[in-house]
């Protein structure tokens, strides 16, 4: 219980001025996905053929390659300011170094390139959506943690016009 503490837990944590909900939001949307049915589509009937289904799979160790080193960086990196809620820790520091030099957000961006690579392994249409909807909820939850951000640390302002937020150098 005292790594919950640490993060920012409390007894009174759940009124939601921390982003608890963000974080219930976010396990909810983890399981969603894992329980999404695959349903495979091509664009034409014979569905793929090997050639292709090769270049699927092709891209998604890729993808699954660029997430596993962002998600491990950015847990590296934040260290002791680790914490799964989008309020920063009261005794946390800004990190602007390792992979925090290329994207803001290397955690949530190894979740969605976790999600893609996924979807092209399995040629998943409703987890290629599922993806998609990850993307859009992390920005969302980014938002609210660039606010507390650069409320705790007004350099966050240059940090932010300096780095991508979730696709390193793209956006």
């Amino acid at each position: 219980m005292g790594v919950f503490r640490e993060w920012g837990f409390s007894a009174t944590s759940w009124q939601g001025k921390r982003g608890e909900y963000w974080v219930l939001a976010q396990v909810l949307l983890i399981l969603g996905f894992v329980a999404f049915p695959v349903y495979r589509s091509a664009p034409w009937d014979g569905g793929l053929t090997p050639p292709i289904t090769y270049c699927f799979w092709g891209g998604a160790i890729a993808l699954a390659i660029l997430s596993i080193l962002l998600f491990t960086m950015g847990l590296l990196n934040l260290g002791n300011n680790l914490t799964p809620l989008p309020h920063p820790r009261d005794d946390g520091e800004l990190v602007q170094s390792g992979v925090y030099n290329i994207v803001r957000h290397p955690v949530y961006s190894g979740v969605i390139f976790a999600a893609i690579a996924w979807a092209l392994y399995l040629v998943s249409l409703p987890h290629l959506i599922g993806a998609f909807i990850f993307l859009v909820f992390f920005d969302a939850k980014a938002r609210q943690e660039e606010n507390w951000l650069i409320q705790k640390h007004p350099e966050y302002v240059e940090y932010r016009q300096r780095v991508k937020k979730l696709i390193p150098w793209i956006y």
